[in-house]
Order: structure tokens, then C-alpha cells, then sequence
């Protein structure tokens, strides 16, 4: 153990594996600019490191794996007056910690137990392996909040079969268990009783090449059908469509009680954040980017977000208040700007908003 338990992350070495643990259980494992600035450089070595032949990445507590960015402290510095450009430190850290490991070398295996939201899914969705427990629960739901799927949404989310992104991105759509590697998000799913067991394969790994074969003889794959797997149709049909508004009209003509639960979330979320996803999935799909074009352009996206509140009145009205009454700038999908969508994807004023997200 190389930290005390004090601290938001704590990292193991035993033998050839590097485990890096997510120790923030009272906010759900949220990852906040401590943890970033802890996990990148250890990420980093243990990647150039001959020694380490696999990452494993968890979360303590028992509850979540990691319940997404601590965006309240992100919206705190915001109220406080600080420009975009200085507030964006966080995710300028976080999206190089997610190209980091979607390019390492070195194989990474995250369990997914307990809430996996946000950040917590860009910590793990771009590693090799990633675990689904019993427990697991899935989503992607910043639309709540005025904001995107960031992390690498836009570069996983397209990959996902048919419209799946799409759904997941623009409803916030959970996912239990099974389901999430029945989406083809995880890679495997170990039920609870074997949890113990693979944790013990997982500390005996002596070579990368160990890794396939000890989750494979751990986990268990079933044959059942997903959950989801009723609406499939529905959602290849639906969420294809070319704008927010018409995803919309298909749902609501649709008529069924899955495609009108659907339709209201949609008309409840912030219908700025809803074209922005949109937009940014659709773009990623058509022009088939790469994880740093990827990145790129949600760095974008959230310098822009970041400018006019939309973000911080999300973040007030589920995190801060809790009144689930959001005002958001523009009530329905019809008043959003088209230019303020665009402007979402157009290149930074190095003067004032700094300089693109680099990797090199």
C-alpha cells in the first residue's frame, strides 16, 4: 500500500499488478482534482513499467465504482467568479487521464461494482476489460444537468449497436448488472458470490496474457436476454432520427408506455444540452473520430457550456438544492439557438478561453 487511508486514492502493488482504488465511498467515489492529480502520474509509471503487467481499477466502499466528477466543486469555482479558461483545469486533467488509458499499453480491468456514472465511466469504458457486477449501475445522465456525456462519450457511445449511444446519451438510461455487458459496455459479468474469486485470480496475475483466462474462468456470461431487449426496435427507430425534435415526435406517436416515459425525460432535461449531444454523437458517427479528436471537441463543448450557467443552475436544481426544478435558459427544444449549438464546436479564443486540449 503506497497511501494512507486518508487519502482519495490508494494504489497496491502486489507482483505483477498495479491496483488503483477509488477511496472517496462517502460521495460515491465522485472523482474531484485530487484523485486526477494522484491517478495520472501512477497510471503513467505503472504503464512504462515492465514490472506491472495489468491495472485494476476499483472502488471503495462497496456502493460505486465512481458515481461520475465531482461537478459540484467544478460548479463552485464557476460561482466564484473564475473564468471558463480557469475552471478548466478539471477536465482538461480528466480527459488526459481518459486518452491516457484508452491508449496505454498496459491492460487495464476496472469492476464496475456499485454506481458507474460520468467520470467513472471514462475511467474505465476505454480500458481493456471492464467488469459488471450484480451490483452495477450504469449511466450516463449529464443532460440532467445541463451538460453532456463527456469522457470519451462521444467516441464509445457510436460504437454501441444501432441508436444504443444515442438513447443512453440523450435519456440518461440505466443499466443494472447484467444488461451492461449485455450492451456490450462491460466485458464480462461476475455475480456476487464470485466476486471473491476474482479478486484472487486478479492479485495472481503474472503476465498480461494471464488476464483473458482468469475474468473468463470468474465470470459468467448467460444466455438471457437483456432488459432492454423488448425495445430494440423501438430504439434503433427512434433515436436514428436527425434532431432532438424528431427523436421526440417518433417516441411520442409511437404512443407505447416505454416510448412516453422516454418522451418525458426528454421534455424534462435541458433541451440546450439534449441539441449539443446530439450534435456531438452525430458528429463523431459520421466523421468517425478518433479518442483525441473525441476529446477534443467535448473540451470544446465544455468551455462553451461552461459560459452561460446552463451547467450551473443543472448542478444547483439535482446536487446542490435538490428541488428538481431546473430553469433552464431555454424552456423547449424550439428556442435553443441554432448559433449557440454551433458555437459548441467551433475552435477556442486562445485570449480568453486558452489554448485546445493538447496531448503531446
Amino acid at each position: 500500500m503506497f497511501s494512507d487511508a486518508t487519502d482519495s486514492a490508494l494504489f497496491e502493488r502486489e507482483g505483477a499488478v498495479g491496483t488503483i482504488i477509488l477511496n472517496r465511498p462517502k460521495a460515491l467515489n465522485a472523482l474531484n482534482d485530487d484523485m486526477l492529480t494522484k491517478i495520472l502520474p501512477k497510471v503513467v509509471e505503472w504503464n512504462a513499467s515492465p514490472d506491472v503487467q495489468t491495472i485494476v481499477m476499483k472502488g471503495a466502499g462497496g456502493k460505486a465504482f465512481c458515481a461520475g466528477g465531482d461537478v459540484v466543486s467544478v460548479r463552485n469555482k464557476g460561482m466564484e467568479g473564475q473564468a471558463p479558461k480557469d475552471v478548466a483545469s478539471f477536465f482538461k486533467d480528466e480527459y488526459h487521464l481518459n486518452h491516457l488509458l484508452a491508449t496505454a499499453t498496459t491492460p487495464q480491468v476496472s469492476i464496475l461494482n456499485g454506481f458507474t456514472m460520468g467520470g467513472g465511466v471514462g475511467l474505465s469504458v476505454h480500458g481493456k476489460y471492464r467488469v459488471a457486477t450484480t451490483n452495477t449501475m450504469f449511466a450516463m445522465p449529464e443532460t440532467t444537468i445541463g451538460f453532456f456525456p463527456d469522457v470519451g462519450g462521444s467516441h464509445f457511445l457510436p460504437q454501441l449497436q444501432g441508436s444504443f449511444g444515442m438513447y443512453l446519451a440523450l435519456t440518461g438510461a440505466r443499466l443494472k448488472g447484467k444488461d451492461v455487458m449485455k450492451a456490450g459496455i462491460a466485458t464480462h459479468f461476475v455475480s456476487s458470490e464470485n466476486m471473491e474469486a476474482l479478486e484472487a485470480g486478479l492479485k495472481g496475475i503474472q503476465s498480461s496474457s494471464d488476464v483473458q483466462g482468469v475474468l473468463d474462468s470468474a465470470c459468467e456470461g448467460g444466455a438471457d436476454d437483456a432488459s432492454f431487449t423488448p425495445h430494440l426496435d423501438l430504439i434503433n427507430s427512434c433515436f436514428a432520427r436527425g434532431s432532438v425534435e424528431e427523436v421526440l415526435e417518433a417516441l411520442e406517436s409511437e404512443g407505447s408506455e416505454w416510448a412516453l416515459k422516454h418522451a418525458a425525460t426528454l421534455r424534462r432535461v435541458s433541451p440546450f444540452a439534449l441539441k449539443v449531444t446530439h450534435e456531438m454523437l452525430t458528429k463523431s458517427a459520421t466523421h468517425s473520430l478518433d479518442i483525441k479528436e473525441c476529446l477534443r471537441m467535448e473540451y470544446r463543448a465544455a468551455m462553451r457550456v461552461m459560459e452561460d450557467g446552463e451547467f450551473y443552475e443543472g448542478v444547483r436544481a439535482l446536487l446542490i438544492d435538490k428541488d428538481q426544478s431546473p430553469a433552464w435558459k431555454h424552456a423547449s427544444l424550439p428556442e435553443v439557438p441554432a448559433a449557440r449549438v454551433a458555437r459548441c464546436f467551433e475552435p477556442l479564443d486562445p485570449a480568453t478561453e486558452g489554448p485546445e486540449l493538447d496531448f503531446d
